[in-house]
């Protein structure tokens, strides 16, 4: 059942490579020319990756694993879109850097990469396309290095419980969903008014489904910060602050916007 979903969100994140790869959003001409795709979030928390081994999950078209390869780390990134990993790595040979991208659903990584990894990496947007956290925790500890460190920043799951397709947006899903969620909508988070159809398959997973899915895995939790800012203005009507990041509008400002967890393999 979930390759069913898995296809159609696949042909739905190819279609976005190309206009992702245009977007402003993605500033992909500044990027070649040594803007870091990377946020202070992750930057402070994460740390030095000098010398280490990354694995990124869920990359798209790899920005984010290039910029941690413009720090110094061996990194390795893979992305269930084909289209998303052709890109990375014209842009990889095109930067002279020596990240390695692979095509890979995340429950086939143990298949199809190799080796163990001092960190693993995800961010934004990565959890709500995973029908199964049990497995993911499994195979993030099964690719860690004894002491290797996961590090994780994804929006607020608190936040997917509206529908930002309506005006304002309204209270639509609960928490704790078991469900498929399955949305249809023109456009996509960089260009609302893009010539494509997006249709998505998602899951909404709550903060204790997540701890609990790397802490069974043999994870140890080192720190869950929660934020009321994003680095990107993703949802409707949000201010941007001095320091770049963006808020919600005042009398929507009751909840957090993301989160992070930092976990060490024992």
């Amino acid at each position: 059942m979930n390759n069913k979903y898995f296809e159609v969100n696949k042909e739905t994140w190819n279609k976005k490579v190309s206009i992702h790869s245009k977007s402003e959003f993605y500033d992909i001409e500044g990027f070649k020319k040594g803007k870091t795709s990377l946020n202070i979030f992750e930057l402070e928390e994460l740390g030095d990756v000098k010398g280490k081994k990354l694995l990124h999950l869920q990359c798209h078209f790899g920005q984010d694993t290039l910029s941690w390869s413009r720090l110094g780390a061996k990194c390795t990134g893979i992305d269930l879109s084909n289209e998303g990993i052709e890109l990375a790595k014209k842009l990889n040979l095109e930067l002279g850097l020596d990240a390695t991208f692979i095509e890979s659903n995340l429950y086939e990584v143990p298949k199809n990469v190799k080796g163990k990894f001092d960190i693993v990496f995800a961010s934004y947007g990565v959890i709500g396309w995973l029908p199964d956290l049990k497995t993911w925790g499994e195979i993030i500890a099964s690719k860690l290095k004894k002491g290797g460190i996961f590090y994780l920043i994804e929006f607020h799951p608190v936040v997917w419980m509206f529908d930002f397709l309506e005006t304002p947006p309204k209270l639509a899903y609960p928490y704790l969903n078991k469900e498929v969620i399955y949305e249809e909508y023109k456009g996509t988070y960089t260009n609302n008014d893009a010539d494509i159809i997006s249709k998505e398959y998602g899951w909404n997973h709550g903060l204790g489904e997540v701890v609990t899915a790397l802490t069974t895995a043999g994870l140890h939790i080192e720190f869950l910060h929660e934020f009321d800012q994003s680095p990107y203005n993703v949802f409707p009507e949000m201010e941007a602050t001095d320091n770049g990041m963006f808020f919600l509008k005042k009398e929507q400002r009751m909840f957090p916007l993301v989160y992070s967890i930092r976990a060490v393999k024992k």
